[in-house]
Formats: structure tokens, sequence, C-alpha cells
């Protein structure tokens, strides 16, 4: 049976760059499917708030409904309380043999900071997305732990579409048309 990948993060809007990068490793890691997991609260961004989750949670189905590897799982954002990385995997574990966490290289950087680091990492195997403008001067022992794929350097941020949207500037081509156009149905992000 082939690993299942989890991809968790905000998501706060979903982009093209997300969309790509997990095509990317769906194909380098030869996984059964991604599921992507948007967090209600994150651990480390409790100060900053995201835009309501069943929009986000909207806008990730609406991103992904014709790609038949990504499924959108909305074990988070039913708890109404921090969304721990570790408390996700236990879920996932209970369903699916083999767990595939994709993260981004500046959460390598600081995984020592999440909850409960090494007991995750008994349950899973964790795979780093790696542009190649990111730089190994910080490195903790979990490098050595992870499996570290290259992906393609793709200049697109949920803050920026954000803040595009709020300046009236144009996000096509950083976010599926119909996420556009749910932004803009909507009214988010202004």
């Amino acid at each position: 049976m082939k690993p299942v990948g989890i991809y968790g993060g905000s998501f706060d809007p979903v982009h093209l760059g997300h969309i790509i990068t997990s095509r990317i490793l769906y194909e380098k890691r030869d996984l059964e499917k991604i599921i992507f997991v948007p967090n209600r609260i994150s651990p480390l961004k409790q100060n900053k708030m995201a835009t309501p989750v069943d929009h986000r949670f909207n806008m990730l189905k609406l991103a992904l409904e014709s790609f038949s590897y990504c499924e959108v799982s909305d074990y988070e954002i039913l708890k109404d309380e921090i969304s721990f990385t570790y408390d996700t995997v236990c879920h996932f574990k209970k369903i699916y043999d083999k767990i595939e966490l994709i993260i981004g290289y500046d959460n390598l950087i600081m995984f020592e900071k999440w909850h409960k680091p090494d007991e995750i990492l008994e349950m899973v195997k964790l795979v780093v997305m790696k542009r190649k403008i990111d730089r190994d001067q910080t490195r903790n022992r979990f490098f050595e732990k992870a499996e570290i794929i290259d992906t393609p350097t793709i200049e697109i941020s949920s803050t920026e579409i954000r803040e595009r949207v709020r300046n009236n500037l144009s996000i096509e081509y950083l976010v599926p048309k119909k996420v556009k156009e749910y932004i803009s149905e909507n009214r988010l992000y202004i």
C-alpha cells in the first residue's frame, strides 16, 4: 500500500503554489493521495486572525475538486481548539498505515518548537518541501530524520494575495479561478 500525504496549514487562501508543489510531491513520493488539512487555530500563529475556517475550507474544496489525488479533511476545523499536528497525525494513523507529513522548509527549521515533535516522527515520515532559495543556515536534530525534496520555487504567498485583494489588484494566475470568484463573491480580504 502506498503512503498517504498529510499537508496541513492555514491555506488563507489556498494558491497555485500549494497545488503545484503538492502535485510534485504526489509524483516524487509515489503517494496514494494527499489530504489537505486546514487548521482552525495554528499553535505558532495564535496571535494572528485567520479568515473564518468555513471560507478557507470551501476555497480548498473548490481549488482541489478536479484533482483526484487530493482530499480535504475537516478534522482540525471541527475541533474548537488549537490544531496540534500530533493530534491530527494520531487521528489519521487510525485510518492509514503509512503517512508522510508534508511541511515546508521553514517549518523544519522550527520543528523543535512543535508539540511532541519526537512522537510525531514515530508515526510518520517527515517530507520537507525545499526550494532553491531556502538556505541551510539553521539546522536542528530533525534535519537528519527528514526527507528533503526539491520543489519548484514559486513566489506566491497567501499574505501577498490578501494584500493584493485589499489594494484592489488582480490575483489572476495566483489562485485557481473558482477561488478567485469565491473571494470576490464573499468579499474576503477587503
